[in-house]
């Protein structure tokens, strides 16, 4: 997961958008940040590790300096932009996805001579750098885009900075959203339209699947047409990785939260189910909380406070000891408001289970909280996404380790736990319930989930909960 944006000054020096822009996505990212400019003397390229600091410091001598009229920028995993000397001259680009198929692409290359420069701290290959070997080969850079789509197996949206320009393309399943915007001084195009209004850009379009656009200092310039139509995007853009204020597909993402803790809260109350309070877990599950409390007329208190927004997401770290310190340290419990109480608590996920057993035991439980009740906005996830850095194994994941007790051993395909309404699944449920310690749990249906969102579930990608690929 990463965000990308790129700028467009038609006065010469995009560099304090560009700053600005990308540090709007900082809730995509927490390892690595990178900018480049195009200036006077070519390519400026800036990469920082920003692990335990927050973009801006990283950055905030490094703008002033980078002039030029375009540029991109990226907030990720991965060291970007990568730059590249090439036949179609020196580029530079940033890129949010994954490519499933990147060693098999790269012993492929290898094999014919390419070498790779921008190695990552794991030793792994950057795959921007390896989307940039591919369209380095092709007669031109607008075939060079369409060859990675034709390539990879998995999901890219990239952007291409040029002395010309900037080319933005949409990844060919629309699994992320790409958005073009305009201001009186120039263009931009972003990851999430939550870097616009600020900045004085507002959304002309969002690119369609597959789409490839070049933006300039003449304007927005439309190189090829979607040939997927609407595609598929990630439904948990909506649910849980994108900022409350951005809208995807002209839908915004507070709403959905909000809807979709509404039927959360309609499926309870016409269970007779009742408690003293509604929270959210900050940030992402406040959303789901409001529409629950809403909906059911039960009050909305905040008993867990998120201390800084400069702790990560508690999902994101590869390792289960940094996961666990920041599950730990981020959340702060107010004992007054816990004390005696029957408190619902809602969230986007449960993705390893880590955040929220320590959330459970040590934050309400130790602070004397009469009963917990979950409530999760999404139904149990079942597969890795294979479109994006997530989870990359099944048995990270609860809902797996839960099958895994009952099964004694990880079934492929899980098809008799996917059905929601099969015995099956219950029990799998339960069993997640018992290991986090709440007195219930409740996840959102399938079909709740997409009308929350306001599409079909077959014009989302649902990978992850259902393991059909879109």
């Amino acid at each position: 997961m990463a965000g990308i944006f790129g700028a467009v000054s038609k006065q010469g020096n995009c560099a304090e958008s560009l700053y600005y822009g990308i540090d709007y996505h900082s809730h995509l990212g927490t390892d690595y940040a990178g900018m480049a400019v195009f200036g006077e003397k070519g390519i400026e390229r800036k990469i920082h590790d920003i692990r335990g600091e927050n973009f801006r410091p990283k950055f905030q001598h490094d703008f002033p300096r980078m002039k030029g009229k375009y540029g991109i920028g990226v907030i990720g995993y991965d060291i970007q932009p990568v730059l590249l000397a090439s036949r179609h001259g020196v580029f530079s680009i940033v890129m949010n996805g994954n490519v499933a198929n990147l060693d098999e692409i790269v012993a492929e290359l290898q094999s014919q001579g390419a070498t790779f420069a921008e190695i990552q701290p794991d030793s792994s290959i950057s795959p921007a750098e390896v989307m940039a070997e591919l369209i380095s080969r092709a007669p031109n850079l607008e075939a060079g885009i369409e060859s990675i789509f034709e390539r990879i197996k998995g999901s890219v949206s990239l952007l291409v900075l040029t002395r010309d320009g900037i080319f933005a393309a949409r990844d060919r399943s629309g699994h992320s959203a790409l958005v073009v915007g305009r201001s009186e001084t120039g263009f931009a195009v972003t990851t999430e339209t939550t870097a616009f209004p600020n900045l004085g850009f507002a959304p002309v379009f969002e690119l369609r699947p597959g789409e490839i656009v070049k933006l300039s200092d003449s304007g927005v310039q439309k190189i090829k047409e979607s040939n997927n139509g609407s595609g598929h995007p990630c439904a948990f853009l909506w649910i849980y990785t994108s900022f409350p204020a951005t809208s995807i597909e002209g839908i915004n993402v507070e709403q959905a939260r909000y809807e979709s803790g509404r039927l959360l809260a309609k499926r309870d109350g016409a269970a007779g189910f009742t408690a003293d309070i509604v929270a959210g877990v900050p940030d992402s599950g406040v959303g789901h909380a409001i529409g629950y409390a809403n909906k059911s007329g039960i009050p909305f208190a905040r008993p867990i406070v998120k201390y800084t927004p400069s702790w990560p997401r508690s999902y994101m770290p590869s390792d289960q000891s940094t996961r666990d310190l920041i599950a730990g340290m981020k959340l702060i419990a107010i004992p007054e408001l816990i004390r005696g109480k029957r408190i619902v608590i809602c969230d986007d996920s449960i993705v390893r289970g880590t955040q929220l057993r320590r959330l459970i035991k040590e934050k309400l439980l130790a602070h004397g909280a009469r009963e917990v009740h979950l409530r999760i906005a999404c139904p149990p996830l079942m597969f890795p996404c294979i479109y994006n850095q997530s989870t990359r194994t099944t048995k990270e994941l609860a809902a797996r380790k839960a099958i895994r007790k009952l099964d004694g051993k990880d079934t492929p395909g899980c098809a008799a736990y996917l059905d929601q309404d099969a015995p099956a699944h219950a029990q799998m449920v339960e069993t997640i319930r018992q290991d986090l310690g709440a007195d219930s749990l409740v996840y959102q249906k399938l079909a709740d989930m997409a009308a929350a969102i306001g599409l079909p579930a077959d014009r989302m990608c649902t990978f992850c909960w259902t393991g059909k690929a879109s």
